[in-house]
């Protein structure tokens, strides 16, 4: 996710996803209002999801794993470009991430509208050591038993839990 700042602009926006105002990013986390957040779920070509933790010196979640990664939807940015562009900047990989679910995340820091996207990368990456201090690719099995470790990001696990519920059928990640 992108650092955080009273220069990181973002768009408030309501109970529907529509735009209020522009606000700074650390202005709607200390007032608890709505933003939009981009995420990305990666996979490789077996399937295996992209999982890493995020550097103990981040300001968010230090530490923490996720299964996501992204950040805060620019103003006059849609979901994808953001998606895209997070991916660019944290993994170094050009792609077209695909939109699956959007839901309004009641975050543990502060709310915001969450958009999740996936996509397969067939490329080496070269993450962002100020975004990943470590990443591995899990299988669907290990994902869901990292989940549930207390190491998790909640927002991620929230998500996760929320992806599981919208997929067609029981069949593996």
């Amino acid at each position: 996710m992108s650092a955080p700042g009273a220069g990181e602009l973002v768009e408030r926006v309501d109970e529907h996803d529509e735009v209020m105002a522009v606000v700074s990013r650390s202005e709607a986390i200390r007032h608890g209002w709505l933003h939009r957040v981009a995420t990305i779920v990666c996979r490789d070509t077996a399937g295996r999801t992209l999982v890493h933790r995020r550097p103990d010196h981040a300001s968010r979640f230090p530490g923490r794993f996720n299964w996501m990664l992204g950040g805060a939807v620019a103003v006059g940015e849609s979901y994808e470009e953001a998606a895209a562009r997070e991916l660019a900047e944290e993994l170094g990989v050009r792609g077209l991430p695909r939109l699956v679910l959007k839901f309004r995340c009641a975050g543990a820091i502060s709310p915001y509208w969450l958009g999740l996207h996936e996509v397969v990368v067939a490329e080496p990456i070269k993450p962002d050591p100020e975004e990943i201090a470590w990443h591995d690719w899990l299988t669907g099995s290990e994902l869901v038993e990292l989940v549930r470790h207390e190491a998790f990001v909640p927002d991620a696990r929230e998500a996760f839990d929320r992806y599981l519920a919208a997929r067609p059928g029981p069949g593996p990640l």
